[in-house]
């Protein structure tokens, strides 16, 4: 079994959306979550399948919906991103990765590349030593700065970003939990308070924040501001002491009660230590 979440530089286009729902849940895939957010201006789409024809042929058929409705250059939203499809990881299921998932993965990033014309970095456990391999280090100075760096070293495509598109991310990874925090406040600077507080913890080694990423986000158009995290290390840090602190800051710093939000999927496994988290049954993923 193999999950893809491929992310989307679109967040704004209710009928895009729903087109691409509708496109899904039309594949033989599992469909696990699918929705946008307007101040990220981003879509995030967890689709599962056992057999990597039927996650290809799927990607290749969004790709094709959405790609044409994106231009990074008439492009806003507080998420970091340097391309349409900004990243795509694939995340083999209850297992170690394959050297065959790799191939399939490393084949898929060259024929999108050259199809499309976007050069495409390889991360995580298909990075094979040309450039940094996480996303952060990757995403650095987003699109904008993507097209001052002159000559790219991309593991496939053009040496220049496309100028609509601009480069793509795609590779093997670990399962990772995206965890969002949202405070209704207009209070930016205390939500990027809490979000360092996290940063300082992780380096100092609390083990409740290995591998925890965070920013303080404004969300203008709810009148929120986001605590947003990765936690990448979920069988050694679980969720709901992540939470706790995040609730709790929040009260003591005056930002009142957040409302929690998970973005994409959780394992079945991590289910028992997420009491804190709402999520609908089918972003579980069953786990073994």
């Amino acid at each position: 079994m193999i999950l893809t979440v491929p992310n989307w530089s679109f967040g704004r286009s209710p009928n895009l959306l729903r087109q691409c729902r509708a496109l899904v849940e039309s594949q033989p895939v599992c469909l696990h979550f699918c929705e946008s957010d307007l101040d990220h201006n981003r879509t995030v789409i967890a689709f599962s399948a056992g057999d990597w024809g039927a996650i290809e042929s799927t990607l290749d058929s969004l790709n094709a919906l959405i790609l044409d409705s994106i231009d990074l250059n008439r492009h806003s939203g507080v998420h970091p991103r340097i391309g349409a499809l900004d990243v795509c990881p694939f995340i083999p299921v209850g297992e170690a990765p394959t050297l065959d998932l790799l191939a399939d993965v490393e084949k898929y990033a060259s024929n999108f590349a050259a199809r499309f014309g976007i050069p495409v970095f390889l991360y995580e456990k298909s990075e094979r030593g040309r450039h940094e391999s996480d996303l952060p280090a990757l995403r650095k100075g987003g699109f904008g700065g993507l097209l001052l760096r002159g000559e790219l070293q991309p593991d496939f495509g053009p040496k220049a970003a496309h100028p609509q598109w601009g480069a793509s991310v795609m590779g093997v990874r670990d399962f990772l939990i995206a965890l969002n925090a949202n405070f209704h406040s207009g209070d930016l600077e205390t939500a990027r308070l809490i979000a360092g507080a996290i940063r300082r913890l992780r380096q100092d080694g609390d083990p409740r924040f290995l591998g925890v990423r965070a920013l303080g986000l404004p969300l203008a158009s709810q009148d929120v501001v986001q605590v947003s995290m990765n936690i990448t290390l979920p069988d050694l840090t679980p969720i709901d002491p992540i939470a706790q602190y995040v609730l709790d800051a929040g009260a003591d710093e005056g930002l009142g009660r957040a409302k929690m939000e998970l973005i994409g999927v959780i394992r079945s496994t991590d289910a028992p230590q997420a009491t804190l988290i709402p999520y609908r049954p089918e972003q579980v993923v069953a786990w073994v």
